[in-house]
């Protein structure tokens, strides 16, 4: 069975969207993932459809209703269950609270068979819900936006690019920023004199262990610059790593 992914939602109109073109499109068309969308509304039970009301406490908003999401996400579930072998797919609610998402669990979630994704609008949903059906809350960034559909939808397009098949050079994969803990050094291609701008001359010498230095370096340089949290990190895990013999 290939990875599939359930997407709650408000507005399912808005799927498959990004998700149809490109590498994702084809590998949807393709069979290699499959993408399935549930209306939050199908759960409401007044004549209205009504999902929302105001927040006890008072202030500005409105929130997501727990007798709405709980029917929504239990159903979710079943529908899931029915084609997954995995009685327990994550269930991902995208909050601007939540932990940040990493290629690292892009990678956890793309070894599994799928995931269902939640996607609040207005002020959030009722905390009732996260705590009563375990879900996991994450975050792209610290940001807010109107909903998390896009949020969504920009995790399915990085956990899908990794699983097999998708990407045409698997290889790829092995040499992009954060999977060896830095980001990525600069590329360029043709031609090789643009606007009086030159190609480094390490990339020019078809020498490997050069390029292969130049690299590194320059992967080391950008992470240190611009994400200290990371090169801390990478810092701290290579200072780990047993250190070669000098007779060897």
């Amino acid at each position: 069975m290939s990875w599939k992914a359930w997407v709650m939602t408000l507005f399912p109109e808005m799927f498959p969207g990004s998700l149809d073109v490109s590498l994702t499109g084809r590998a949807l068309e393709n069979g290699l993932w499959g993408l399935e969308t549930v209306d939050i509304r199908d759960f409401t039970s007044d004549k209205h459809r009504s999902v929302d009301d105001n927040p006890f406490g008072g202030g500005p908003g409105m929130v997501l209703r727990a007798d709405v999401l709980g029917p929504a996400i239990d159903g979710t579930r079943d529908m899931a269950k029915e084609v997954s072998s995995d009685e327990n797919l994550p269930t991902i609610y995208l909050s601007p609270r939540g932990k940040p998402f990493t290629q690292g669990r892009a990678r956890e979630l793309a070894a599994g068979p799928g995931a269902i994704f939640l996607c609040g609008r207005f002020e959030g949903i009722d905390e009732r819900v996260l705590e009563a059906r375990e879900i996991e809350e994450v975050s792209l960034g610290d940001f807010v936006m109107t909903g998390g559909e896009l949020a969504a939808m920009a995790l399915i397009d990085a956990t899908v690019r990794l699983l097999p098949g998708v990407i045409g050079d698997p290889e790829s994969l092995a040499d992009e920023s954060f999977e060896a803990g830095l980001l990525e050094y600069p590329q360029y291609t043709r031609p090789q004199e643009w606007e009086g701008l030159g190609v480094p001359e390490a990339l020019l010498s078809g020498n490997h262990g050069r390029i292969a230095g130049w690299r590194l370096e320059q992967s080391e340089l950008l992470t240190k610059e611009r994400r200290p949290d990371l090169w801390d990190q990478y810092m701290a895990a290579t200072s780990r790593k047993p250190k070669p013999n000098k007779d060897d």
